[in-house]
């Protein structure tokens, strides 16, 4: 049987299990996807994903004195007495460097926490698109393997800019032939076309262009309502990043994933 290919709207569609021996790719564009990109690009030691508040105090009072940074966010904005909220410019190296960033958020490390079952379990976002995609590849060391793209949404709801980066993945990997087009669930098949009528004809997207499809989505309306639009802006900045975050499913963090080396 071939390797599937497959988007799943929200966390709540695919029963956990259903990833086992998978390959799993965890999208929330707006924003805990990009800003864990960030985060690890710029140094930080790892990310590690928090389903409550109290949950990610606990941990990173675990952590050796100094090495612990608290990001994340509620309603959008950064939660009251930690370090760091969920903008991705707020992940520079001067504050993260050699730090473990212990981080929760309202939708992105819920959906994370659906993979459990999974064999691998990468972050993607516009800022690493070609990156996710390079390490989706097969190769003679690691046979092919089912993908699912699994889209955070907000709140239980399915958000257009997940959607659509799932799309933009979906449409490369058949495009280079990675992937069968038999081998799409109807989802995927739906993410493609988002993509596809998102872009208009206009191959690479420009990061205006798609900045103006992001604000334009209940993740981007949402940033619009807090004064937080800049990090559309920051979201939208196709292949800024070459790195790819990997969950290490049994130490429960997020580090760096290995990249194949270009010439």
């Amino acid at each position: 049987m071939q390797a599937l290919l497959a988007a799943h709207f929200l966390p709540d569609l695919i029963p956990p299990e259903e990833f086992a021996g998978g390959t799993v790719v965890v999208i929330d564009v707006l924003r805990a996807s990009t800003t864990i990109c960030h985060a690890l690009a710029a140094g930080a030691r790892a990310v590690i994903p928090a389903l409550e508040v109290d949950e990610a105090r606990r941990i990173a009072a675990g952590l050796p004195s100094g090495e612990a940074l608290l990001g994340g966010e509620r309603e959008g904005l950064r939660i009251p007495g930690f370090d760091l909220g969920n903008s991705p410019s707020e992940f520079r190296p001067e504050t993260v460097a050699g730090r473990t960033v212990v981080f929760t958020t309202t939708n992105g490390t819920r959906a994370m926490n659906r993979c459990r079952a999974a064999a691998r379990v990468f972050i993607g976002a516009f800022v690493n698109l070609s990156a996710v995609c390079e390490i989706l590849k097969p190769t003679e060391s690691k046979p092919a393997q089912s993908i699912h793209m699994l889209c955070a949404g907000s709140r239980g709801r399915i958000t257009r800019e997940d959607v659509l980066f799932a799309g933009a993945v979906i449409d490369r990997l058949l495009r280079d032939g990675t992937v069968d087009e038999t081998a799409q669930n109807d989802q995927a098949r739906i993410a493609r076309a988002a993509w596809q009528e998102a872009c208009g004809g206009e191959s690479p997207i420009s990061a205006v262009r798609l900045a103006a499809e992001l604000r334009n989505t209940q993740g981007g309306r949402n940033l619009k309502a807090i004064h937080l639009e800049r990090d559309i802006d920051d979201a939208a900045r196709i292949d800024l990043l070459r790195v790819v975050p990997e969950l290490n499913l049994t130490a429960w963090r997020i580090v760096l994933a290995e990249l194949n080396q270009k010439s």
